[in-house]
């Protein structure tokens, strides 16, 4: 089906700007590969042009990246310092108010961590200016990704540069300055972008998609046939089509004449094909973000990962969070801390936040840590949000007598509750000997 001369320049005007999108008033030279690849799109087999902007319109590419940032960016960012055998909140620290309430003045932390993973899950990278006073961190400005070239100094220092969406300007950033987080890698330093490395997959889909589209669009797909005893005249064969036509469009009754028939249609072959061809689109996509298709919404197979919802929870944490977790945690350990900080301090994602929203699980955990003696009662109160009442909720018990555990052991309040116990049910010494 040919285009207007209406429609083209709608869609050239559509192309030109989702590539210069966000390019715009900057200056554009040979070597801004970002660039070049936003106009271009990555290769791939379908012919499609595909870029970040393009996948996130296929909905599972979206969902994907929705469920990893969204799900990490919520769970809280503690700063710690050891402190002997154990590790305290280091509220102290200027960086815990950064990461764990707000970055910067424009963000707070859970829109910065989820900018931040869904600039490492679509480009490969995440990139952060790293502000100081008199060395001492006061903020962190998130850069857009796709605005970001690197050069090597005569030094071998990194030199970042930045064409700055908001001043318009191009600019430079010393290495000292720049928070750089890659995803996966080979060479340990160039992030791989899924969307480039996967432009086939994500390219064909996109045009699974389109051929969906102009499979169904208007109603072309034929429904039945009808069949006459005779043979007609075009007239009369355009009279059946627009009446046929009518009826599918405002319902009602289907009249015809002259022993005419109608037979209904099932899915053709290739229709059916096409259906299985976007399910499956559905499943290789989840396979580059590593996400099962179960937590986007795709049902049509059960899961290997366990019946139960808690298996389904550990498998998300283990195989999908906790990868992205200890990546930033190390990162910020490199790029934000001094050397001799790095001695004592560390940053970690509590993700026992996943528990916030299931009080059962919530319960059984307290439960079991303060009758293994692991936490008191003090502190989970604090977990949630209650003020602590101290004394003996501030004691470390276990689940035989519910003793202090210091007192395991040892002669006192046990050897007195025994004695009671014995001498209650009339047992002496010599007889449970």
């Amino acid at each position: 089906m040919t285009q207007s001369k209406q429609e083209q320049p709608g869609r050239f005007k559509s192309a030109l700007a989702g590539a210069f999108a966000g390019w715009l008033g900057r200056p554009i030279t040979l070597g801004d590969g970002k660039f070049w690849s936003s106009w271009y799109g990555a290769s791939n087999f379908s012919g499609k042009s595909v870029t970040v902007n393009s996948a996130l319109q296929l909905s599972t590419a979206w969902a994907c990246v929705r469920l990893i940032s969204e799900t990490l960016s919520t769970l809280p960012m503690n700063v710690y310092q050891d402190r002997g055998d154990a590790k305290v909140l280091a509220k102290q620290h200027n960086l815990y108010g950064l990461l764990h309430s707000q970055p910067n003045d424009k963000m707070s932390a859970a829109v910065f961590w989820q900018t931040y993973l869904a600039s490492m899950l679509l480009w490969g990278a995440s990139y952060v200016e790293i502000h100081r006073s008199a060395g001492v961190i006061t903020s962190l400005e998130f850069l857009q990704p796709d605005c970001i070239n690197w050069t090597v100094s005569d030094t071998g220092e990194v030199l970042w540069r930045y064409n700055d969406p908001i001043t318009k300007r191009l600019r430079t950033i010393a290495e000292r300055s720049m928070w750089f987080t890659p995803a996966f890698t080979v060479d340990g330093f160039e992030g791989l972008s899924p969307i480039r490395m996967g432009a086939n997959v994500f390219g064909g889909a996109q045009a699974a998609d389109e051929a969906s589209a102009e499979t169904f669009k208007n109603g072309m797909k034929s429904s039945g046939l009808i069949t006459m005893d005779a043979i007609l005249k075009s007239g009369q064969r355009d009279e059946i089509r627009g009446h046929v036509g009518k009826v599918s469009r405002e319902g009602g009754v289907m009249v015809l004449e002259k022993g005419a028939g109608f037979q209904q249609l099932s899915m053709n072959p290739q229709d059916a094909e096409l259906l299985s061809t976007r399910a499956f689109n559905v499943e290789e996509i989840c396979r580059w973000f590593r996400v099962p298709p179960f937590m986007v919404g795709h049902s049509e197979k059960s899961t290997s990962w366990g019946t139960g919802i808690e298996q389904q929870m550990i498998g998300f944490v283990t195989f999908v969070l906790r990868p992205w977790a200890v990546r930033i945690e190390q990162s910020i350990r490199k790029s934000l801390l001094t050397p001799v900080e790095r001695l004592t301090y560390s940053a970690e994602f509590a993700l026992e936040g996943l528990l916030r929203g299931d009080s059962g699980s919530r319960a059984s955990f307290y439960s079991s840590m303060t009758q293994n003696g692991i936490m008191t009662r003090d502190e989970c109160r604090r977990l949630e949000n209650l003020e602590p009442k101290g004394g003996n909720a501030d004691e470390l018990t276990v689940q035989a007598n519910m003793l202090p555990i210091d007192k395991l052991g040892q002669g006192g309040a046990a050897v007195t509750a025994q004695d009671a116990l014995k001498t209650f049910l009339g047992i002496t010494d010599k007889e449970n000997e």
